[in-house]
């Protein structure tokens, strides 16, 4: 973990963070996780959970809005690719949706 470390981080794996994900375990296993006291981050240092977020306009570590960047980009592609075919869950919105996210975290 690095002391004094001014920054706002995202925890490496970007797109199983946040209150959907919890949300999503909550109604599954009909219970609450305790969240973590530290996570890894997308720039690789170890940080207490609170000082990460979910929001691209509070991440101010340079090396975590890169790497939320990438992920959300290759997330979208991915989405992408299961378009073609009769798929009534994703559309072009959803994927525009995600490519937007990603465009937040690159500026």
């Amino acid at each position: 973990m690095v002391e004094g470390d001014p920054h706002i981080h995202v925890e490496r794996r970007v797109l199983e963070a946040g209150a959907a994900v919890r949300n999503l375990t909550v109604a599954i296993l009909g219970r609450a996780l305790d969240a973590p006291s530290t996570v890894f981050t997308g720039c690789g240092v170890w940080v207490p959970y609170a000082m990460t977020s979910t929001h691209p306009e509070a991440v101010t570590c340079l090396s975590c809005r890169e790497h939320a960047h990438r992920e959300y980009m290759r997330f979208a592609e991915q989405v992408e690719r299961m378009l073609p075919g009769n798929n009534t869950y994703v559309s072009a919105v959803d994927v525009a949706r995600i490519r937007e996210l990603a465009r937040r975290y690159s500026t």
